[in-house]
């Protein structure tokens, strides 16, 4: 005779009563990361299985978004700065996966486009770009701009247009910089997406840009999103690196972030 289950229950404990909660759950509640997801025998439970293919999904459609480049024109003319489109060496989205290197160059006629129009020299060039994931770009840009122009110009740097670069790579920075002969390059770019961070935005800058420069020249701001690094607090240690490498006329390794001791 199969032994009643009960059997092992606590005296006088409710055997159709819900599981307890799981004591981890509430660290979920700090972070974004897939944590404390419980188990149905040796899987996780059927929820959590879906929400990781959805947040798959929402990962892939990030890498094949596009950028709302008519919305884009339009709001950052109201930066009160000339603003031009160029494009890579990538024809195309799956050119642009496939071939990285082709994506940190620009092609000939946005080249020539930059050579005929370039200014006189400035002190920053400001570029956005749709990298891996051009909903970064689309949803926290302009909102980073908004807040980072005005204190640049207070600070009387002056500013080359800004450039929107379809099909890009960091890398891409340095020849637009070198084009408008700017003494730093700052690029805008949708990070690679991760299952909690589809939309991450970037911000890379170099100072002296030019091509041939490789990782070790830059510096990098990273997680820019509501649920990142704020726009606030992204367009206040963007200044500060930026005045620093300005001012030290170097960026890359030797440029250390001392934003956390200024109130020191």
């Amino acid at each position: 005779m199969a032994a009643d289950p009960t059997d092992s229950l606590v005296p006088g404990a409710d055997p159709w009563a819900a599981p307890p909660a799981d004591p981890w759950a509430g660290l979920r509640a700090f972070t974004a990361a897939r944590i404390a997801l419980g188990r149905t025998g040796t899987s996780v439970p059927l929820g959590e299985a879906l929400a990781f293919r959805l947040a798959h999904a929402h990962a892939r459609d990030a890498v094949y978004s596009a950028l709302e480049t008519d919305r884009l024109l339009a709001e950052l003319r109201a930066l009160h700065q000339p603003v031009g489109l160029v494009r890579s060496r990538a024809e195309s989205r799956p050119h642009y996966l496939q071939r990285p290197d082709l994506g940190r160059q620009l092609n000939e006629e946005s080249r020539r486009r930059l050579a005929d129009s370039a200014p006189g020299a400035a002190d920053i060039a400001l570029i956005l770009a749709d990298g891996l994931s051009a909903t970064a770009i689309n949803e926290h840009a302009l909102p980073v701009l908004r807040l980072l122009v005005p204190r640049l110009r207070q600070a009387g740097f002056t500013l080359a247009p800004l450039t929107l670069a379809l099909q890009a790579r960091v890398a891409i920075s340095d020849e637009i910089g070198a084009a408008l002969r700017a003494r730093l390059a700052l690029i805008l770019i949708g990070e690679r997406p991760g299952l909690s961070a589809p939309d991450s935005l970037g911000a890379y800058f170099t100072y002296a840009p030019r091509p041939g420069l490789t990782d070790e020249a830059r510096n990098c701001v990273s997680n820019i999103r509501p649920t990142g690094l704020p726009y606030e607090a992204a367009a206040e240690k963007l200044f500060f690196l930026l005045s620093e490498a300005l001012r030290s006329k170097l960026s890359g390794v030797p440029l250390k972030d001392e934003t956390g001791r200024l109130g020191e």
